[in-house]
């Protein structure tokens, strides 16, 4: 795998967005390396799906630059690069075709696709198989995507981003729509995933700190479209940083699980 400075897997320098008069995101630099895991917090509107949709090249900044997996965005084929990036968003269960079948859904992982336009090898229907066993998705393995729950859809989309085997896996929000049983099935297939011999690292946008699993290192806190904190959890998950963060006089401590609850 090519990074920067045989380290970085993602860099981001002084990236601003302006709509009109409007900034959406303001100066905001930023470096993960190789081995991290980052949470990307802050309430609705802070800036973060912005930011995501900027690092897969979705969205292109008014200023500033992108350096993903040692690649120039702008310089760089991204039809190419997106079949090293795993996806997984709302936005992508909305643009999925809702006739697609959760088979589909998942062998759709290596060309990045939207739908399957490919035939798959037989490597790949024996590895989205075994997938769709790990992830709970047998049973429903030809069931049209749109007729799922919020939990189904979203573990079709994991499965679909293992399947590719990805160097960087961006999850937006993936569980604000999911009830506590959907949460923590969820939360369980990602701990397995970073815990494996070739685990991407995983950037992941949330506004709950229970979503911050234990195998998460860093965190970075979003408010109006800058950063008001990035670092180690141990450096992040404090009041302070919190409180700035999200308005509100919120306490928060590290549970035995390895999660932070935050509370008034």
């Amino acid at each position: 795998m090519k990074t920067c400075d045989n380290e970085t897997v993602i860099r981001a320098d002084s990236l601003s967005l302006k709509r009109g008069r409007e900034t959406l995101l303001r100066d905001l630099s930023w470096q993960v390396l190789a081995g991290q895991h980052w949470a990307v917090l802050g309430v609705n509107g802070a800036g973060k799906t912005l930011l995501m949709k900027i690092l897969t090249g979705y969205v292109w900044p008014t200023t500033g630059t992108v350096d993903i997996l040692g690649h120039r965005l702008g310089r760089v084929d991204l039809r190419v690069l997106r079949r090293r990036l795993g996806w997984v968003a709302k936005a992508l269960e909305e643009l999925t075709p809702g006739e697609t079948t959760v088979r589909e859904v998942i062998l759709s992982g290596p060309e990045a696709s939207l739908g399957l336009y490919a035939d798959p090898t037989p490597q790949q229907v024996r590895v989205a198989e075994e997938l769709a066993e790990e992830f709970g998705l047998t049973r429903i393995l030809y069931r049209q995507f749109g007729l799922l729950s919020s939990g189904e859809k979203q573990r079709a989309l994991l499965a679909r981003a293992a399947l590719m085997k990805p160097s960087i896996l961006f999850l937006d929000e993936p569980m604000a729509n999911l009830d506590m049983g959907g949460r923590e099935q969820f939360m369980a297939l990602l701990d397995k995933m970073a815990a494996g011999p070739s685990a991407p690292t995983i950037i992941l946008t949330t506004h709950n700190t229970l979503e911050i699993g234990p195998f998460m290192t860093h965190a970075m806190m979003m408010k109006n479209g800058g950063v008001i904190a990035c670092g180690e959890l141990s450096e992040t998950m404090r009041p302070e940083p919190l409180q700035k963060a999200f308005d509100l006089p919120l306490k928060v401590e590290k549970t035995p699980s390895g999660r932070y609850l935050a509370y008034l």
